[in-house]
C-alpha cells in the first residue's frame, strides 16, 4: 500500500528548545494511526507540523519534509491555508465559533472556499453533519448557536466542520479527553466509520483507546519516535523495552 502522507526526518523546535527530533513515519489511506506517549513528549507538536500549524507559534520552526501525495507541504509555493483544507485538524477542547449557528459553523470553511449558493451549502452541511453522526440530533435546530450543544455534540460539530471541505487527512489531538464515557464511545465509533473516506491520525493518552480504534501506533518519548508499527504488534509484542514499559504502565 502506498502512503498518502510521508514524514521524513522531521524535527520541530520552539526557539532553542527541540520538541521533535528526526521523526520519519508513513501514514496509509483509510487507516487510523495513534500517536501515544507521555505528556510533553512532542505528540501534539508533531501532528501540528503535519498541516503547518506549528509555524503559527512565535519562534517555532520545523525541518525535514512532509509529503502529501508526492508533494512536500513545506516546499516553495505551498499555501498553508489551502493545505489545511486537505489536512484538517480537531483539537482537544471543542471550539465551535461562539457567535455562529450550527449551520454556519459547518458552512464557514465552504464559504471561504468560494461556495456561495445556498442549496450547495445546505447539501454540504447536511452531508458533513451526517458523516459526523450529528445530523439527526440537530436537523431541526440548525440556526441554534453551536455553543448550545453538549460537549460531545460540540466535538462532533467540530469534526463536521473539518470534514465539510473534504480533507484527505484528519488530525485529531486528544479529541475525547474532555468528554464523558458515552460521548467518547460515540467519537470512537465515528472514527471507525470515517476512515472509510479519510486517513485519521489521533493523539491519545488512552492506551485502551489506541488499541481499540487504531490500525497503526507510534510511540513517542522525549521528542523521539521510539517505535511504530501495527497496533496489534505494538501492544502485544513491542520490539523496544521502553515501549513495553510505557504500555504496561511501568513508567510515564
Amino acid at each position: 500500500m502506498k502512503p498518502i502522507l510521508q514524514v521524513k526526518h522531521l524535527s520541530a523546535s520552539f526557539g532553542e528548545s527541540l520538541a521533535v527530533r528526526d521523526v520519519s513515519l508513513d501514514f496509509y489511506p483509510n487507516t487510523v494511526t495513534a500517536i501515544i506517549g507521555p505528556s510533553g513528549c512532542g505528540k501534539s507538536t508533531f501532528i501540528r507540523c503535519l498541516n503547518r500549524l506549528h509555524e503559527e507559534v512565535p519562534q517555532a520552526s520545523a525541518d525535514g519534509s512532509v509529503v502529501l501525495n508526492g508533494k512536500n507541504i513545506y516546499g516553495p509555493g505551498v499555501d498553508p491555508v489551502q493545505l489545511r483544507r486537505k489536512i484538517g485538524i480537531v483539537f482537544q477542547k471543542p471550539n465551535p465559533f461562539p457567535s455562529f449557528s450550527i449551520f454556519d459553523n459547518v458552512a464557514m470553511g465552504l464559504k471561504l472556499a468560494g461556495i456561495k449558493k445556498k442549496y450547495l451549502l445546505y447539501e454540504y452541511v447536511e452531508k458533513s453533519l451526517n458523516q459526523a453522526a450529528l445530523w439527526d440530533e440537530v436537523k431541526d435546530k440548525l440556526n441554534a448557536p453551536g455553543l448550545s450543544l453538549s460537549g460531545g455534540q460540540q466535538q462532533r460539530l467540530c469534526i463536521a466542520r473539518a470534514l465539510a471541505v473534504e480533507p484527505e487527512v484528519l488530525l485529531m489531538d486528544e479529541p475525547t479527553s474532555a468528554l464523558d464515557p458515552i460521548s467518547t464511545a460515540r467519537i470512537e465509533e465515528l472514527i471507525s466509520v470515517l476512515k472509510k473516506n479519510v486517513t485519521v491520525v489521533i493523539v491519545t493518552h488512552n492506551m485502551q483507546q489506541a488499541a481499540r480504534i487504531s490500525d497503526f501506533t507510534a510511540f513517542f518519548l522525549l521528542g523521539e519516535m521510539v517505535e511504530e508499527g501495527e497496533t496489534s504488534k505494538i501492544f502485544t509484542a513491542p520490539r523496544e523495552p521502553r515501549t513495553e514499559r510505557y504500555i504496561t504502565g511501568r513508567f510515564g
